[in-house]
């Protein structure tokens, strides 16, 4: 069976992505991985977002991918063929959910409700995508919902913040975030010559400690 837990415990912060250039995400990947981030999560949100996921998978092999953004059926299997190690959809997404129970791949569906997190318990599922984390109240919301489901682990991403994670990731409930900050960090070189994806990928691993 599929170890969707083992992923989400890889490192504190899963990079959620955006890609609009293969080589460019080659490089932050490479600074990714060389900055202590063991996943990445590359969003179905570009034309070339699966031919950055298998240059990747050839350039930085050790690095764990999936793709996020999933909502159907032939979506999944796109992303599977591309080399997609686990599968994460912004909200409910059963028929993706029925190709990675096929593949034995770990999948990660999303949920903002209370309602909506009991749905997919009773669908078998014990680690859930809270998104987005910021508009459904932050760590005292998702507090709330780990006193209702309290077997469930989140991975709670959007609006989350370098400055924020530490208030998440203070929860037993929550191993991991996602954050989107790691792929827009500031412009120009760290003091010590380190590209600012790098920095920022050495202070999000910092915070599993």
């Amino acid at each position: 069976m599929a170890d969707t837990l083992a992923i989400m415990k890889m490192s504190p912060v899963i990079p959620v992505v955006t890609i609009h250039s293969v080589d460019e995400a080659i490089a932050m990947a490479r600074d990714l991985y060389d900055g202590g981030l063991k996943t990445i999560e590359i969003t179905r949100r570009t034309q070339v977002a699966l031919d950055a996921v298998r240059a990747i998978a050839d350039a930085v092999p050790d690095l764990c991918l999936g793709v996020g953004t999933v909502w159907t059926a032939s979506q999944a299997r796109e992303a599977l063929a591309a080399g997609a190690q686990f599968i994460v959809s912004p909200g409910i997404a059963d028929e993706v959910g029925e190709v990675c129970r096929e593949a034995d791949l770990p999948y990660l569906p999303g949920a903002q409700t209370v309602s909506e997190v009991a749905y997919l318990v009773r669908q078998g599922y014990q680690q859930v995508k809270l998104f987005p984390a910021s508009v459904i109240g932050g760590p005292s919301a998702i507090k709330a919902y780990a006193a209702v489901f309290p077997d469930v682990q989140f991975c709670p991403t959007g609006g989350i913040t370098e400055q924020s994670a530490p208030d998440y990731l203070k929860l037993r409930s929550i191993p991991c975030v996602g954050g989107s900050w790691l792929a827009k960090p500031a412009k120009g070189d760290e003091p010590d010559g380190q590209s600012p994806t790098r920095a920022a990928a050495e202070r999000a691993a910092g915070l599993g400690g």
